[in-house]
């Protein structure tokens, strides 16, 4: 899996000052270029833009998945688990409130996977995850 591109995504937010408390300081993000209406995070070496929209309010819409409800439209990053257990303290550390908590899916099948659910100051969801071994991020 090493040698990946890296995958640029441009998302909706409310406010530029939230999104940047938010994406610096709880997710530990680095701050790119920016102007007016948007600003660029360095997402786990991944650009992310975040873009102002008046009156953004996120998406609600949900999926069922292996016992919880998973936000339709999300975005998030595959992360080794030890950076996935130490990301899942410093969330629930900082208080941020989980759609999903942290916990293991598909237990015992070949898409086993650590996971957890939040979102951002926008109503953005955002995923973490994680394999023992990321040779089965595509495994059926």
């Amino acid at each position: 899996m090493s040698g990946l591109n890296p995958f640029h995504l441009a998302f909706p937010v409310h406010s530029l000052s939230e999104a940047r408390s938010f994406y610096l300081d709880i997710l530990g993000c680095s701050e790119g270029r920016s102007g007016e209406q948007w600003v660029d995070f360095n997402f786990y070496g991944h650009q992310i833009v975040a873009h102002l929209v008046d009156g953004y309010a996120g998406d609600s819409s949900v999926n069922h998945v292996d016992g919880d409800d998973i936000p339709v439209r999300h975005f998030g990053i595959v992360l080794g688990m030890k950076e996935w257990s130490e990301l899942s303290n410093k969330l629930q550390y900082a208080k941020v409130k989980f759609l999903v908590e942290p916990h293991i899916r598909f237990e015992g099948l070949a898409g086993e996977q650590a996971t957890m659910f939040i979102r951002d100051s926008s109503g953005n969801a955002l995923e973490f995850k994680a394999f023992k071994d990321k040779s089965f991020l595509f495994t059926k």
